[in-house]
């Protein structure tokens, strides 16, 4: 009996393992369409905000962050590094008119709106997978099984400050 609740509970904890794993990879898919993304956005509001550097710069240096993310502990703290440079970016952008009635920045915005939205879903069903797997990896008799198998805690995906702070309109 000991050895049949063993293996239902290691392959609960693998399932639910999986499903953290699988649900980082749904994240990481539209991070990458918004890294992508990205330089098109910056060119544009380039070529309207031309002594904007510091901030174009910012969201440049934020991108290669996001790059050269290795783990997903990385990737989301680049990504929210990444994320409150964009919207400095497009607070930047209210500035100019000209820039606001451009079709291309108009329809860059909406793409980035839209797998804004996107990542905030994959967040909040990562986040869902994770306490799932959590919670299942800490309770008893799990966490002698997880222990044993060494199954590891899985890391939420948190807003970092610089996310949490409204953006600065300044005219």
């Amino acid at each position: 009996m000991c050895i049949i609740t063993t293996i239902v509970i290691y392959n609960k904890l693998v399932k639910l393992n999986n499903r953290v794993e699988n649900s980082w990879a749904q994240i990481d898919v539209q991070l990458k369409k918004r890294y992508d993304l990205v330089p098109n956005l910056v060119e544009t509001v380039k070529g309207y905000a031309t002594h904007e550097k510091e901030v174009l710069t910012e969201v440049t240096k934020a991108r290669a962050s996001v790059g050269s993310a290795r783990t997903p502990e990385e990737s989301i703290e680049a990504n929210n590094t990444l994320s409150g440079a964009l919207s400095r970016l497009l607070v930047v952008a209210e500035r100019y008119p000209n820039l606001q009635a451009n079709a291309n920045f108009l329809d860059l915005q909406a793409t980035l709106k839209d797998l804004e939205h996107k990542i905030a879903m994959s967040r909040q069903f990562y986040n869902d997978s994770v306490m799932n797997y959590n919670q299942k990896r800490e309770l008893f008799p799990s966490n002698i099984v997880a222990k044993i198998f060494r199954f590891k805690e899985a890391a939420y995906f948190e807003a970092g400050e610089e996310v949490k702070e409204a953006p600065k309109v300044q005219f």
